[in-house]
This record gives structure tokens, sequence and C-alpha cells, in this order.
């Protein structure tokens, strides 16, 4: 390169450390390898010389034009492909080709033009031959200018066209070259052809490019001996524009805008596909908190539901204090006062007319209040897993483009894969019976565990059968101690009133009792429920989490270089 002014020197440093940072932060996103070594070479030509890149088709005459620009027929021509890798022409002595990397040789030839800039020929960008479109390409970053040869009798094919799309996106500037105009024999001819060319090339590439309509195989006869062909091969204007145009400073400007066009287009490519990436995120953030919320509802529906169905277990001990009352009115009267010195008969009686079949009433009750939560547990599931199912689906059915992390894509199926089978496998190996087991005798302990009372291998209603027959036994038992004074008027009804007052202190008791504790095991089951469903979420939710903050993380680093890229490229076209 030229030698540079303190203030292109202090430029350049900043972009390499720039374009440096860029490379290693592409390598953290996991960006392709392509992408990350194009960004390498680009870098690494802010070192060499001036790079003149040609492209078109491969009968455009690339060849033809190389040789007329240099004066002498080096590379040979024809109407097949000739040029099956990329040629880097440079100056030295003539010697045999040599092999500077995959795809890529290196011709040195003592024509002073190398001496100013390198030239590169690479294969035709036509998808006869899909490996020539490829190596060009791929080496279309390296490019500080590009010379984009097309024919004049057929220019513009659909794949220049899409070559040309490429070329846009990665911000280089581009000259085109209209060949082989010795076919019109008409000056109108060519003006509509020039006309065409220009219209198409503001299209595609959004600004106006210079286009130079040369005949490549007239400029090279007159170079090599027939200088009355020069006028008509419309060379002079391109040379012209090659020498004077791109002098020192020109060439300086475009040799460090290559690389800045090369890492505006990186950081705009994956800057969308984190963007992508993000709205698949902020979708995924929706569904866990909407999975969330619909947890908060069960919660609250269940202890809605579960207070109003345990309102039945309760209406069972209000009917028991009643028919308790009615007991006691029959009985504390004094043509009976002999009979409540009878104790087992009294026992006897209280607990067939006021106990009743309270066991199984209660049993009966709890047993649904069971079965009716063992049901909601089992839709509760269900309806995650459809959830999943359907979230799964509609992301499958989203055409989205690969994610900046190449692993992302793989990790998120594979997560909601997991959660998905072990929903529906829960769903299926659901057994009701045992579930409902399991709940019935958590209740019947913690029934017992709150009165106090060994119960062995009993039921519910057993266990509620010993509590009732207990109070029965303390009731009656003051009733008949008391029997031996009730004389009188007077007496007889203040028993009575006692035997009610510690009647309802008892039911109230057992009745607190036996619904707290239900009450608690109950809340405990559905918290547990509750629990399960989170904990089968939850390694997603950490997934989400995770890549969440590392994809905010990226857009903030790529939304920096692209400032900085296009605050330097500002510069630098100011000059």
């Amino acid at each position: 390169m030229r030698i540079l002014t303190p203030l292109q020197e202090d430029l350049l440093s900043r972009e390499r450390s720039l374009l440096n940072d860029l490379r290693l932060k592409l390598l953290g996103y996991d960006a392709s390898q392509e992408d990350v070594t194009s960004l390498g070479h680009s870098i690494s030509q802010l070192d060499d010389l001036f790079l003149l890149v040609i492209v078109g088709e491969f009968n455009a005459g690339k060849s033809a034009f190389i040789n007329a620009l240099l004066g002498q027929k080096l590379l040979r021509e024809g109407v097949t492909p000739t040029t099956s890798q990329i040629n880097i022409l440079r100056y030295g002595e003539k010697g045999a080709p040599s092999l500077v990397e995959e795809g890529h040789t290196l011709l040195l030839y003592p024509v002073e033009l190398l001496s100013e800039l390198s030239i590169v020929d690479t294969p035709g960008t036509n998808a006869v031959i899909r490996q020539h479109e490829e190596l060009t390409t791929h080496f279309i970053p390296r490019a500080d200018l590009v010379l984009f040869v097309t024919s004049a009798d057929r220019p513009f094919t659909e794949s220049e066209r899409v070559f040309m799309e490429q070329i846009r996106a990665w911000g280089k500037k581009v000259v085109i070259i209209l060949n082989k105009t010795d076919l019109f024999q008409e000056k109108s001819e060519l003006e509509q052809v020039v006309e065409f060319v220009q219209q198409n090339a503001q299209v595609l590439l959004n600004s106006t490019p210079q286009i130079f309509p040369v005949s490549s195989r007239l400029a090279l006869r007159a170079k090599m001996g027939e200088p009355q062909l020069w006028q008509d091969s419309g060379f002079e204007a391109l040379e012209t524009y090659i020498h004077n145009s791109l002098d020192q400073a020109e060439q300086v400007r475009l040799k460090f805008l290559n690389p800045l066009g090369v890492g505006a287009h990186l950081t705009g490519k994956y800057y969308a596909k984190a963007e992508a990436q993000r709205q698949i995120l902020q979708e995924d953030i929706s569904m866990l908190q909407n999975v969330e919320r619909q947890q908060e509802v069960y919660r609250n529906d269940m202890r809605k539901d579960f207070d109003f169905r345990m309102a039945d277990v309760e209406n069972i001990f209000y009917e028991m204090e009643q028919r308790g009352d009615a007991f006691f009115e029959d009985r504390f009267r004094l043509v009976k006062v002999m009979d409540l010195l009878k104790k087992e008969r009294m026992r006897s009686d209280f607990t067939r007319e006021v106990v009743s079949d309270l066991p199984e009433q209660v049993e009966t009750r709890v047993n649904a209040l069971i079965d009716w939560l063992v049901g909601c547990d089992l839709q509760q599931w269900k309806a995650v897993t459809s959830y999943l199912a359907d979230r799964q689906r509609e992301h499958k059915e989203k055409l989205i483009g690969e994610g900046i992390n190449s692993h992302f894509t793989y990790d998120r199926e594979r997560l909601l894969d997991a959660i998905g089978r072990e929903a529906e496998q829960v769903v299926a190996g659901f057994d009701k019976h045992a579930e409902a087991a399991a709940i019935a005798e958590n209740a019947k302990n913690a029934v017992a565990a709150s009165a106090a009372v060994e119960v062995g291998a009993i039921g519910l209603g057993t266990l509620v059968t010993v509590l009732a027959t207990t109070m029965s036994a303390d009731v009656t038992g003051i009733l008949a101690a008391g029997a031996v004074a009730a004389l009188g008027l007077f007496i007889i009804p203040a028993k009575r009133r006692k035997a009610k007052s510690e009647l309802h202190q008892k039911i109230s008791n057992l009745r607190a009792e036996l619904v707290d504790s239900l009450r608690q095991e109950f809340t405990k089951e559905i918290d547990l429920s509750l629990k399960r469903i989170e904990e089968a979420i939850s390694p997603y939710t950490r997934f989400v989490r995770s890549e969440s903050a590392h994809n905010e993380k990226i857009l903030d680093e790529l939304k920096y270089s692209q400032l900085a890229i296009n605050q330097m490229r500002s510069q630098i076209e100011s000059w």
C-alpha cells in the first residue's frame, strides 16, 4: 500500500481493532466458518495491494477483458467455461502458476498495471457450473472494487441479477463493463442496451454505477498492432477511469471501506438472525408466563371449589347437632329420669340416633373430594401437554432461520420434546385408583395425627366412628353422672342445656379437627401437583431465561458494532 498520513494510519489501526473485535464476537456467536473466514480475509486485504475483482457469467468475456486491460493475451479465452478456479494476477516475473490455497491460483506477469493493483479473474457466476459460482461468491468479500462484466448481446441475465444482489449485500463499489459492443452495427442499438443496463443496475444496487461500453476484442487488437481500432473499442474512457479516478486517495478510501462493508453486511445478517431468535424467545417467555398464570388460576379455582365442597362435609356435623338437640329434648324429661341412670343404654341410643351414619357420610364425601382432586390433577396435566404440543406445532410451521447459536434450535426442541414426553408419560401412566388411595391414606393419617388417635390400618370412616363414639361416651357419661341429682323442674332443664352445650362443643371440635386436617392435606396435594408440573417445565424455563440474556447481549454488541462501523464509514467517505 501507499504511505499513509498519520490520520489514515490511526484510522487503519482503529479499523483493524474494530473488525478483529467483531471477528472474535462472531466466533462467540457460533457464526458460520465461511463468514468468519470472509471477514478475516477482508481484514488481511488492508495490508495488500488494491484488489480489482472481475466477475460475470462464463460467456461474458471476462478473460478477454482482462487480456485487453493488460494489453497482452495472457489468459485463455473461449465460448465454454475456461476458468475453473480463481486466478490472482500480480506483478512479477512470469513463471508457472502456483496454488496459494484451494481454488486460488497465483499468476505473475511483468505488466506495469499490476504493480499498482492486483486483478482477480473469477469463474462464471451462472448456474451452468455451480462450483464456479460458489468460488466467485466466496471471493467477493475480498474485493476493493468489483468490475461486473456483462455481455452486450444478453445483458443482465437472471443469474447476473441474483449475483448483483449478493454483491450489493456485501457493500461493494461496482463498475459495470458492457462487453462485446462490436456486435452492434447501429449506435442507437448500443444506447438502448446501455439504458437498459443502467435502469436495472439502479434498481439492484440502489445507486447509479459507472457503466463502460467496451469491446475487449477490439481493444486487445488495438494494443497489439491495430491502433485504428482503439477509438471503436471504448477502452479509453475505462482506462482513464482506472488510472485517474482510482488515484492514490481513492484507492486508499476504497481499501479502507471494503472491510467495513463486509463487517456491516455480517453485523446486519447476524443482527437479523438474533432478532428472529429474540422473537422466538419472547414467544416462549409469553408461553411460560401463560402456563404460570394458568397454574395460579388453577390453584385459586381449586381452593374455592374445595371450600365449596368442604361445606358438604361440615353440613354433616350440623345435621348431627340437630339430631343431638332432639335426642336431649326427648331424654331429659322428668318421666325418663331413671333412663338417664342407664349409662350403656344411653351411649347405645346416642350412637344409634345421633352419631347414626355420620362416619359413612364423611367417608363418602371425602372420597368424592379425592376423586374430584385426582380428576382435576389429570386434566391440568393434559392441558399443559396440549398447550406445549400446540406451541411446538406452531413453531415448526413457521419458517424461521437458524439462530445465532447453531445449537439453539436443537437444544430448544430437545427440551420441549422432553417436557412433552414427561407430560405424556404422566398422563398415560396416571392411575386414578392409586392416586386416590394415596391421598385417602394421607387424609386419614392427617386427621388421626390432629386428633392424637392410634388408628393402625383402619379407614377414615372407622376413624371418624372411633372419634364420634369417644365423644358420645364423654357426653353421655357426664349426663349419667349428674342424673342422680336430676330432681326438680329446674335441674333437668339445666342439665339438658349443659348436655347440648357439651355436645355442640364436642362436635365443633371434631368438625374443626377434621376440616382443618383435610384442608391442609388437600392444599398440600394441590401444591404438590402444581410443583410437579413446575419441575417438569423448569429445565426449559432456565434455558429460555439463559438464552434470552445471552441473546440480548448479542443484540447489544451487534448494535454497538453497527454504530461504530457506520461512524467509521462516514469518516472515510468524507475524505
